[in-house]
């Protein structure tokens, strides 16, 4: 059997899903304000002042802190069954259907946010790892319940999830330097493949 390992944001995604949802969530005016009281984390974060986990947990903190963890998921899922496909790239579609007709294992291993991804994965029947987040009492902390799935946290979760002895041949497809971790553990891979 052979692996498939895709990364999913700018890899089969035309724009980033994190910023999609939250606008699909609160609405265009309420995340382009949020993001303007986030500015100074923003800057620090293009500049390498801080990490990428922290900057998306304060962004994650910010617009989601104290909500209901039902409602919430819910609302991922009718953005992830609704709306997710329309940032989906039609090259990377065809090219996991490709994997499928073969025989393949295909996970999606992404630093996004799992609650918005689990229900488009399972509906195209394919694994997921992902960053998760933490809930206390039904309600969303803004918090990492995981590591970001982000650079080797990306290999660590497959090492945890999957016995890569058991496949005869690996492939990777990425599309940044948080897949380059990704890239060393496959036999075949690919740099940002599916974009026009």
């Amino acid at each position: 059997m052979k692996l498939v390992l895709c990364d999913f944001d700018g890899t089969i995604t035309k724009k980033d899903s994190l910023a999609d949802f939250v606008q699909y969530a609160i609405g265009k005016p309420m995340y382009y304000m949020g993001l303007l009281k986030l500015s100074p984390i923003l800057l620090a974060y293009y500049i390498g002042a801080i990490p990428n986990n922290t900057a998306k947990e304060k962004l994650i903190t910010h617009f989601f802190e104290k909500w209901n963890a039902t409602d919430f998921q819910k609302l991922a899922d009718e953005y992830s069954l609704n709306r997710l496909e329309s940032i989906i790239r039609i090259k990377a579609m065809n090219r996991i259907r490709w994997h499928q007709q073969q025989g393949d294992k295909i996970v999606i291993i992404s630093a996004s946010i799992e609650c918005w991804l689990k229900a488009w994965c399972k509906k195209n029947r394919l694994d997921l790892i992902a960053t998760e987040l933490k809930i206390n009492n039904n309600k969303l902390t803004g918090k990492f319940s995981t590591p970001n799935c982000y650079g080797i946290e990306k290999v660590n979760r497959i090492r945890e999830s999957y016995d890569l002895s058991r496949y005869e041949y690996i492939y990777a497809y990425g599309d940044s330097r948080g897949d380059k971790e990704l890239f060393a553990i496959a036999d075949e891979c690919y740099y940002r493949p599916f974009r026009d």
